[in-house]
């Protein structure tokens, strides 16, 4: 979660009461916040040969972007202690010049396509309120904008640029200008290789700058606000001084876009002359028609039940009551026409409410948790998964019997899953990553082999023989599935040695079936389960159940050396998994230069 920092009594004269640190810890409890640290009896440094005034940490959900500053967090304490109603945010009419706008090119779609803008009148800024615009700005691109790839923020003093402005997208060399707090004119080109080793702005460098061309906003006169999202211009920085600001946000991300936007003008919009006022900028996107007028501040509506709110919480409240409880968490609520529920208005600062269990969670902080009554609970006693109790069982075993246990990753390249099996890939088993960042992990597996076969590889230095074993998931394309993929639990394990060792892992074999109470069937026996050599279907129901083997001729095993594992349950006979030496050419692509066996079958078929 992040911690925010802020002025102790800045804070308290703001909330209009002092408390002690206890108190306020409390305060911070009841509103589903932490007191992390108050500084005011540590060592403090020293800044300019003046201390540094005590200051209270505050440890705020990740969800909650605004209260990701001093001003967010002293207006939502104030409407939960009903010192404030909540602000009534609303887009004002732009003065005589008309209404600001940014056209966008339609080149902005190779880079960054979205824009959004709004302009802050009168703003009264003092330092304290200024380094609190700037930390917000910082916060909300560490937090929601993830590190600026999603959102930058860009603001400017209006005054010292005009409108109308535009959003560009060209090549680096054609784009110049004073960066912030420098003096030097370069193009975008030159401000890379400048800010390459700068410990703030280089680890931004890499959204754009392997891109042809560079998103940049200009005014009117072609002078550069700033080039998103690595920095603004010189030009129109904002200072003490400033009066009027426009703000501007470039994303890849619509839904985050007007989130950020949303944030920072209704957080510093009390410091406008008129207070809680913001207009409006026009947007003009006629390549796409998406022309749209920025910020969006109207509230979301929805309704909830009274029964489920009840019924969560424990508490049986009327829904006049649940409206001015939700009212403490900037809630508007009112009852419903329907019966039972009460409608919700959700205002622009509150873009952590998705769900009505988002409501449910703001009526039991307002409420309080500590005045929830205790909820009877039925006790039950855990008990693992019969997949799992079962993979236990296995594990066990082979343990006792002298293999070694080892758990790859899941993930593994194409060739390992298929060619160097000598496999083909049909494009309907695997699951396979859309945008992989290493090409050895490009699919999820769907055979534990590969895993084994590496492990076996940067091992294979140590004494002979090794066995290894692995009992765990693989997974499989499955459209019937909800997610359209399904797990599969397996069993496998591997020798390597001077010899094949098919002895060994054909008894390892045997000794976990023994555990799993499944006798051997000879291959007569298996060969009256069905009429054909498909085994899918049990013709006699009274044979009795039980394990075999049939030789198979597949390219991953040696030839002739090589056997499916048949297993019937319940008069029905499956293919389970397979048995053998591996090919010398398996091997040769796993780096491996001793003869290897292994096996290989499905635990699901025994549940």
């Amino acid at each position: 979660m992040p911690t925010i920092a802020v002025d102790k009594y800045d804070l308290f004269e703001a909330l209009g009461q002092k408390y002690t640190t206890q108190e306020f810890e409390e305060l911070c409890f009841e509103f589903g916040i932490e007191l992390d640290e108050d500084t005011e009896n540590d060592d403090r440094p020293i800044v300019n040969g003046v201390q540094e005034p005590p200051q209270l940490k505050i440890e705020i959900p990740a969800n909650r972007y605004d209260m990701l500053c001093f001003e967010g967090i002293a207006l939502m304490l104030n409407i939960f202690r009903g010192k404030q109603a909540t602000p009534n945010f609303k887009l004002v009419e732009p003065p005589a010049a008309g209404l600001q706008t940014i056209t966008v090119s339609p080149d902005t779609t190779k880079i960054r396509p979205l824009v959004a803008g709004a302009i802050l009148r009168n703003v009264n800024f003092t330092q304290k309120k200024y380094e609190s615009f700037i930390a917000l700005q910082d916060k909300l691109h560490q937090n929601l904008a993830r590190q600026r790839t999603l959102v930058a923020i860009g603001t400017h003093d209006l005054d010292t640029v005009k409108g109308p402005f535009t959003y560009e997208a060209l090549p680096p060399r054609d784009i110049e200008f004073t960066p912030l707090n420098q003096t030097k004119k370069m193009n975008a080109e030159e401000l890379m290789q400048f800010y390459e080793k700068d410990r703030h702005l280089g680890r931004y460098l890499h959204i754009i700058k392997d891109s042809p061309v560079y998103p940049v906003i200009y005014d009117a006169n072609r002078t550069v606000c700033s080039l998103p999202p690595i920095i603004n211009g010189e030009h129109s920085k904002i200072t003490l001084n400033s009066k009027n600001v426009f703000i501007e946000c470039t994303a890849t991300d619509a839904t985050k876009l007007d989130i950020v936007l949303n944030m920072m003008v209704t957080m510093f919009s009390v410091y406008c002359e008129e207070p809680f006022t913001i207009e409006p900028v026009k947007i003009i996107s006629e390549h796409n028609s998406q022309t749209r007028t920025t910020p969006n501040l109207s509230s979301r509506t929805t309704e909830v039940e009274i029964d489920y709110l009840n019924a969560c919480l424990g508490i049986n409240e009327t829904p006049e009551s649940i409206s001015k409880l939700l009212a403490k968490m900037s809630l508007s609520a009112k009852p419903s026409s329907k019966k039972d529920t009460v409608e919700v208005s959700i205002p622009p600062t509150r873009a952590d409410i998705l769900q009505r269990c988002d409501i449910m969670e703001d009526l039991g902080i307002a409420y309080g948790f500590n005045k929830l009554p205790r909820m009877s609970v039925n006790r039950t006693v855990g008990s693992p998964l019969t997949i799992n109790k079962l993979g236990d069982i296995i594990r066990l075993e082979c343990g006792m019997a002298g293999w070694s246990e080892v758990m790859p990753l899941i993930l593994c390249s194409h060739d390992e899953n298929f060619a160097w099996l000598n496999r083909k890939d049909d494009g309907k088993t695997a699951v396979k990553l859309e945008n992989p960042k290493t090409s050895e992990y490009q699919i999820v597996r769907t055979s534990l082999l590969p895993g084994l076969l590496k492990t076996i590889r940067e091992n294979k230095k140590h004494g002979v023989p090794i066995r290894v074993f692995e009992t765990s998931d693989v997974v499989f394309k499955d459209e019937t599935a909800e997610r359209k993929a399904r797990n599969e639990r397996h069993f496998s394990a591997a020798w390597y040695g001077k010899t094949s060792g098919f002895e060994e892992v054909h008894g390892l074999l045997d000794r976990v079936m023994l555990m799993l109470r499944q006798g051997f069937l000879t291959h007569e026996e298996g060969l009256k389960s069905s009429k054909s050599l498909d085994f899918q279907v049990a013709q006699d129901h009274t044979q009795r159940d039980g394990y075999w083997l049939e030789p198979i001729d597949e390219e991953t095993f040696f030839q002739g050396r090589a056997a499916a594992i048949y297993l019937r349950l319940g008069g029905k006979a499956t293919r389970i998994g397979e048995v053998g030496i591996l090919h010398p050419t398996v091997l040769e692509k796993f780096d491996l230069n001793r003869p290897v066996s292994t096996l290989e079958i499905n635990l699901e078929v025994f549940l």
